[in-house]
C-alpha cells in the first residue's frame, strides 16, 4: 500500500509537467524550467512577458486559461511571434492546429527552420529566460 502511494504521488507530479517536444532536448528542458518558475509565481511570470513583448496581461491570462497554455507555450507564443514579426494570433492559430505535433513542427509552420539563426535564438532566449525566473527583462538591467 505503501509502494502504490508513491507511485501515484509520483505519477501525479509527472504529470502537472508539461511535455514539449520541440526536437531540442535543451530548449524542452529550457520550457520546463520556465513552467516550475512561472509556476512558484505566475504573476512575476505575466507581467515579465507583458512587458517584454508588448501582450496586455488580459491577453496572457486567456492564453493560460481559455486555450490551456502553460508557460513555456506561452513564452514559445510571444518569442516566435516576435522573431517572425507574425501576430500573437497567427502563432496561437497555428498552435491551436498543430500543437499535438510540437513547437518544432510549429516553428517550421511559422518560417522558423530547425538549425537557423532564428532557431538558435529562440533556443538561446529560452535558457535564459528560464534562467531568469520569469523576474524582468533580463536585457534591460542595469540600463538606464
Amino acid at each position: 500500500m505503501k509502494y502504490l502511494i508513491i507511485i501515484c504521488l509520483f505519477l501525479g507530479s509527472y504529470s502537472l509537467q508539461a511535455q514539449y517536444y520541440s526536437s531540442d532536448p535543451d530548449l524542452n528542458q529550457s520550457l520546463i524550467t520556465l513552467d516550475a518558475n512561472a509556476r512558484i509565481d505566475f504573476g512575476a511570470f505575466r507581467t515579465d512577458i507583458s512587458m517584454g513583448y508588448n501582450i496586455s496581461e488580459k491577453k496572457i491570462d486567456y492564453l493560460s486559461a481559455e486555450i490551456g497554455m502553460s508557460a513555456g507555450d506561452i513564452y514559445l507564443t510571444a518569442e516566435i511571434s516576435r522573431i517572425t514579426h507574425k501576430s500573437i494570433d497567427q502563432v496561437v492559430a497555428v498552435y491551436t492546429v498543430h500543437k499535438d505535433s510540437g513547437w518544432g513542427v510549429m516553428a517550421k509552420e511559422l518560417g522558423i527552420k530547425p538549425g537557423s539563426p532564428e532557431f538558435h535564438a529562440l533556443k538561446n532566449n529560452a535558457k535564459n529566460k528560464g534562467k531568469n525566473k520569469g523576474k524582468g527583462n533580463s536585457k534591460a538591467k542595469g540600463k538606464k
